[in-house]
């Protein structure tokens, strides 16, 4: 028990000295996307695998994405930074395809002149 409480006591210092040279942002964003990671594994709990749901990814991705490649790789994450980093692209793509679609799919209405120009040159010419 005593050799247990002196081996946290000495990864908590080390994890407190890891942390020292991190900006407030860094920081923030690690206990934020932590926190999230908590949430979705006491969701999970007794699933043999641990699964994002896509707003879980953008959650993460979204704010995770910003920090530095060392940073991001020193974080504790259940997932490789890497993977972190492609569901950002894979969000920021379907945000731009999103925005890219045309508005509308049905072809555009027709002018109301023009519909009553065609309609009466219909009437004087059946054929």
């Amino acid at each position: 028990m005593l050799l247990r409480l002196a081996y946290l006591g000495v990864t908590n210092v080390f994890a407190t000295l890891r942390l020292l040279p991190l900006t407030d942002r860094d920081k923030d964003a690690e206990i934020l996307a932590l926190r999230h990671q908590i949430t979705v594994l006491e969701r999970q709990l007794g699933k043999d695998k641990i699964r994002f749901t896509p707003s879980d990814r953008a959650f993460l991705a979204a704010l995770l994405h910003r920090l530095p490649p060392h940073v991001l790789r020193r974080v504790r994450l259940l997932v490789r930074p890497d993977t972190v980093l492609r569901w950002h692209r894979n969000l920021v793509k379907r945000r731009h395809a999103a925005s890219c679609r045309p508005k509308r799919l049905r072809r555009p209405h027709t002018v109301r002149s023009i519909r009553i120009l065609v309609l009466r040159l219909a009437k004087k010419n059946p054929s």
